[in-house]
């Protein structure tokens, strides 16, 4: 078995003996006549094979243990989270789509097959305890991608239902967790800075764990065999990626051993009630093939628009918490630490396009709040050198929120590629820990003016 804990991206390597049943297996499948894909209703529904429509043609999902196939995985706190396998004795709440570490599966609660798609809801096992379920569902909806015959559309959706309901710092998710057999022993990707420009694509050598990680500015990798044909991972608006090869390179099946794994990874903080879903492409073909689909599918317009209306849109916290998901109303945040951040998802844009910042905020203290907006580039760390301050003045009793413009442009050292941005946030230190003290509605660009 070969997991790994990406809120701290440490690995633990245990290698237990395949997956024996008695039985065979009860897979549900799709085929489109270019591709199949099969879901095992034994092992939670989660996806166990992707092969090309020909009837010889190999199975490329490594199932060896339980721990690998192709499945949602989420990592939460607490840390350590129950009574650990001994293998594990530090791992958190981590509900896996197959099974525990123990063997015990996962189970299919619904399952549909219209002849073209997939659904299914399951319960999940917690990874690291024995026979300990999920407190929380897992729903999957398989189709095809009908601009790309070779490709597979899933939809991933997590429903917590937590009796805990902390809200624990934000961790790594695998966006999902793939694994293939071991023929497919090389990992293409491209990481450079200058996405979707045609620049070469690199060779990832990794015998991991522990894996590799890279940034991913075209949102794809792909594992390939000697002949160049493999099964590609695509996940729009994903910056990064871990992966690698673990064993003898060009052998085995699904079985086996041997495997190569991709993930597509984004931090994310996940609610005792939350419903929280992404979608992905798992493509068949080569590296060249799976990038040009990537680029089709790149989003549409990457520059800041975050309204904070129905969800965090993917934002991150560092000695700050919010009320929990939003419903129209904004983030309500409070201070947990002396240091409040409030950090947003990769995007990758040039700084021109982008000259200023619309901030909306309500502060729900009696003395303003003052701030900064910290910007990086793609491949560096943030740095006060690159920040503008700015400050949000009273709104007493909160009702209404204050729209500060942020002016980016003027700024010297504000060039170049963008990669992220942050809200360093400083409230009135007589305001005690853990009392909100601004609601945050939206921080949106302002469209440059004609000309620039």
């Amino acid at each position: 078995m070969l997991r790994l804990h990406p809120a701290a991206l440490v690995v633990t390597a245990l290698l237990y003996g395949p997956l024996a049943r008695a039985e065979p297996p009860r897979v549900s499948r799709i085929d489109n006549g270019t591709v199949r894909v099969g879901v095992d209703l034994d092992l939670g529904g989660v996806i166990t094979e992707i092969a090309r429509s020909a009837p010889d043609a190999p199975n490329l999902v490594n199932s060896h243990d339980y721990g690998r196939q192709v499945q949602q995985s989420y990592y939460s706190g607490p840390q350590p989270f129950g009574k650990a396998h001994p293998g594990w004795p530090n791992w958190p709440w981590n509900p896996i789509g197959t099974g525990d570490v123990y063997k015990n599966r996962a189970r299919v609660l619904e399952h549909r097959n219209s002849g073209d798609s997939l659904y299914v809801k399951s319960l999940p096992m917690q990874w690291a305890l024995d026979d300990v379920p999920g407190d929380c569902t897992f729903e999957t909806w398989i189709t095809f991608d009908p601009e790309s015959p070779a490709s597979i559309r899933v939809r991933c959706r997590l429903n917590n239902a937590r009796e805990d309901r902390t809200q624990y710092p934000a961790r790594d998710q695998e966006l999902p967790a793939v694994y293939t057999i071991g023929k497919l022993h090389r990992l293409i990707t491209y990481k450079g800075v200058r996405p979707f420009e045609g620049e070469p694509v690199e060779t990832i050598a990794n015998a991991g764990p522990p894996w590799a990680s890279w940034n991913a500015p075209e949102h794809w990798a792909a594992l390939v065999g000697d002949d160049g044909q493999g099964l590609g991972v695509i996940h729009p608006g994903i910056y990064s990626f871990i992966g690698g090869f673990h064993g003898k390179p060009n052998t085995g099946g699904p079985k086996d051993g041997p495997t190569g794994y991709i993930s597509p990874i984004r931090k994310e903080i996940l609610d005792h009630d939350i419903a929280y879903e992404y979608d992905y492409i798992l493509m068949l073909g080569t590296a060249e093939e799976v990038r040009e689909r990537a680029k089709s599918l790149r989003p549409a317009d990457p520059r800041p628009d975050f309204r904070f209306e129905s969800d965090r849109r993917h934002w991150i916290y560092h000695d700050l918490a919010d009320g929990g998901t939003p419903s129209g109303h904004g983030l309500v945040l409070r201070a947990t630490g002396p240091d409040p951040q409030a950090l947003a998802p990769e995007q990758w844009y040039p700084a021109a396009d982008v000259p200023s910042l619309r901030l909306a905020a309500a502060n729900l203290t009696a003395k303003p709040v003052r701030g900064a907006l910290f910007w990086r580039a793609p491949g560096e760390s943030f740095a006060a050198e690159r920040s503008v301050a700015f400050e949000i003045p009273s709104t007493p009793g909160g009702d209404a929120a204050a729209s500060i413009t942020v002016d980016l442009a003027s700024h010297p050292a504000y060039r170049g590629a963008v990669a992220a941005l942050r809200l360093d946030l400083d409230p009135d230190p007589a305001v005690p820990r853990d009392t909100p003290f601004l609601r945050l509605e939206a921080l949106t660009r302002i469209e440059p003016k004609a000309g620039r």
